[in-house]
């Protein structure tokens, strides 16, 4: 089936007389007849939900449309986009080991990385991903066990050469593991340029109406953790008796240790009813994904010509630094952010806000309703002023969510505010 198609009916196939939508099945737990079946069960020999932080009939539906969405083998729902972020890497990474990544990357994943991880006993060192692949290739350390980038990133809104990254993770017997929250697998499909585990929020476009927290990992299926690198795939796990990933699971071998390792021990996962929004969500994706560029596109090309504006950041903009990478992994567009500062910097950035009327003021971002931030006062707060200029961020950067309303009277807004800027 076609991706508009797989929104619609993927993950879930009612038999006769069954309801058409995907129900909610609001259990946290399940009976069994005998201890054998419920045996089996712990023991990863039959599929079947017994307990819903493991898994449960609702969530399965939305974690099966997508991994058919994303082109993968599996895929594990977690309470948010971090916990997604955070269990892709606990999953291939324990203390004493390092991961290389983009340094342009959303702010919370940058502090997860910089600080939590640290604090776990993996280290990150972040790359500029437009640098050499000499210069990136000095990143890598013999204990390097994954690689990290944004499709799209947050807020900077650059274009990763995903292929170049898959290259040289793959060169280093690594998995590349890829954020595509924004481009969402209706304007790319990472792996399909050699990607190996896909990240996304679901909070954002997925859900795509500011209903529900949730993210989610998916699993290609095509990384090899045979060579050595990765004994927790290829040696006996010691409390499933002595069970091989590898082995029992194959290609599923990640994401299937995320779930019964991860997710049982961690608990981040995704409630029945939220999976029930998000499937919502995904029904009517692509052609949400479709307004949403061509609304975004009409106002960057708005905010360029604009007297007021001293740059704007989005791919598909002819002179954009971005275009030739736009072309190539996302021609369908480029989603509905768009990345721009102005003349006066961040007191011209706070007043232009200040004036907004339509558009909202939210820490949110990829909403049917546009709405707006400056992430160097909010998502990346956090950072210094080196880290900043790292993510691609000045500090009167604002970053603006194109919604759905007639575009027309998103441009409106936005010139009455830019007037009193």
């Amino acid at each position: 089936m076609k991706t508009e198609s797989l929104c619609l009916h993927a993950g879930y196939e009612p038999k006769n007389g069954e309801p058409r939508v995907v129900p909610i099945a609001q259990s946290t737990t399940f009976r069994y007849e005998s201890t054998a079946a419920v045996a089996r069960l712990f023991d990863l020999e039959d599929a079947g939900f017994f307990y819903t932080r493991l898994g449960n009939p609702t969530v399965d539906a939305v974690e099966r449309k997508i991994a058919a969405l994303e082109g993968g083998v599996g895929a594990l729902c977690t309470s948010s986009g971090q916990a997604a972020s955070m269990l892709s890497l606990l999953n291939i990474a324990q203390s004493g080991e390092h991961v290389v990544s983009a340094s342009s990357i959303y702010g919370g994943t940058f502090n997860l990385f910089a600080v939590t991880l640290k604090k776990l006993g993996i280290e990150v060192t972040f790359v500029d991903q437009n640098a050499s692949d000499a210069e990136i290739e000095k990143a890598f350390r013999p204990n390097t066990r994954a690689v990290f980038g944004e499709t799209l990133t947050n807020p900077s809104m650059d274009v990763l050469d995903i292929e170049r990254f898959a290259r040289l993770a793959h060169r280093h017997r690594l998995p590349l593991i890829i954020d595509s929250t924004f481009a969402t697998p209706i304007l790319c499909r990472p792996f399909e340029y050699g990607a190996d585990i896909v990240v996304h929020s679901t909070t954002k476009y997925m859900d795509g109406h500011a209903l529900q927290m949730g993210g989610v990992i998916v699993d290609s299926g095509n990384f090899d953790w045979t060579s050595g690198k990765f004994p927790e795939f290829t040696e006996p796990d010691p409390s499933y008796h002595g069970l091989v990933y590898t082995k029992a699971f194959g290609k599923a071998a990640y994401i299937v240790k995320a779930r019964v390792q991860l997710m049982r021990d961690m608990g981040c996962c995704q409630s029945p009813q939220g999976a029930f929004y998000i499937n919502q969500g995904l029904e009517t994706l692509p052609l949400r994904m479709e307004r949403h560029c061509r609304n975004a596109e009409k106002v960057a090309v708005y905010l360029e010509g604009h007297d007021k504006v001293e740059s704007v950041s989005y791919p598909r903009l002819p002179g954009n630094a971005n275009k030739a990478l736009a072309d190539k992994y996302l021609p369908e567009g480029c989603s509905g952010v768009i990345s721009f500062s102005l003349k006066g910097g961040r007191d011209a950035g706070a007043r232009f806000i200040d004036s907004l009327k339509m558009i909202s003021l939210e820490v949110h971002v990829a909403d049917i309703r546009t709405c707006v931030l400056h992430p160097a006062s909010s998502t990346h707060r956090q950072l210094t002023d080196e880290q900043l200029r790292d993510a691609g961020i000045a500090p009167g950067t604002i970053r603006l969510s194109v919604g759905l309303e007639h575009v027309d009277d998103t441009l409106a807004d936005l010139a009455q505010a830019l007037e009193q800027a």
